[in-house]
């Protein structure tokens, strides 16, 4: 680590290519493990057992928010959380907004390039990583019933139509809202460690993916290991 508390390495860096997702020029020369039908686990293992060996490390995954969560949630799972993980997609999404990272051919040249740095590690009470955004509603054509809380603080009681919760590159690690009734009033957003749902019937949906049915408790929570994403 360096004084600003970025770690700074000489890379070996690995490609995880995932689906239909254009691999930017600057990757075209660096060992690339393909996942066709979107990051299985041994697809992932396969990518990491080529870094087994290397100094530091990098697996870098060019894809979408579920294909980045997919391959944290397996590093979390396995205890890989040493090997820095860079995200290159082609447009912007929830987590790109999250971490503050580039698209393009500049997300490709930040993934060969740039330093990792550790951040808070936010997952749910399922092992599962959430990188973008996670959202809860109620059923088809009903609102979402229950209550929040964000760590101490109650971010909402009754009734709602949206819940979103985030993750942050600083402390204590999430972030947790819910959409507001008239559109031109701006979201609230509490900050905290952990974001614990009770309700109902909530539906949930991870960076992109439907959990496959409702819910009547959920928590995303910052776990004790962090991760290191390279920007």
């Amino acid at each position: 680590m360096n004084r600003n508390g970025k770690k700074v390495s000489t890379v070996t860096p690995v490609v995880l290519a995932c689906g239909d997702a254009p691999l930017p020029l600057p990757l075209a020369s660096v060992s690339t493990t393909s996942a066709p039908a979107g990051p299985e686990s041994d697809l992932v293992d396969e990518a990491l057992s080529k870094l087994q060996v290397v100094e530091d490390p990098r697996l870098i995954v060019v894809g979408d928010d579920a294909d980045l969560a997919a391959v944290l949630t397996r590093m979390l799972r396995t205890d890989r959380l040493h090997v820095e993980l860079a995200y290159v997609t082609e447009h912007p999404t929830a987590a790109t907004a999250a971490y503050r990272l580039a698209t393009g051919a500049k997300a490709a040249q930040d993934a060969l390039g740039g330093s990792a740095h550790a951040l808070p590690l936010i997952r749910d009470d399922a092992g599962i990583a959430l990188v973008g955004e996670a959202t809860y509603v109620g059923e088809p054509n009903a609102r979402l019933v229950g209550e929040m809380y964000v760590d101490d603080d109650l971010l909402f009681s009754g009734e709602t139509t949206k819940i979103r919760v985030h993750p942050t590159p600083e402390m204590p690690g999430l972030r947790a809202a819910t959409d507001r009734s008239r559109r031109w009033l701006p979201r609230k957003w509490i900050p905290g460690r952990a974001a614990q749902l009770g309700s109902t019937a909530a539906n949930l949906v991870r960076d992109g993916v439907p959990h496959p049915r409702p819910l009547t408790r959920s928590t995303f929570y910052r776990d004790q290991r962090e991760f290191l994403l390279v920007r």
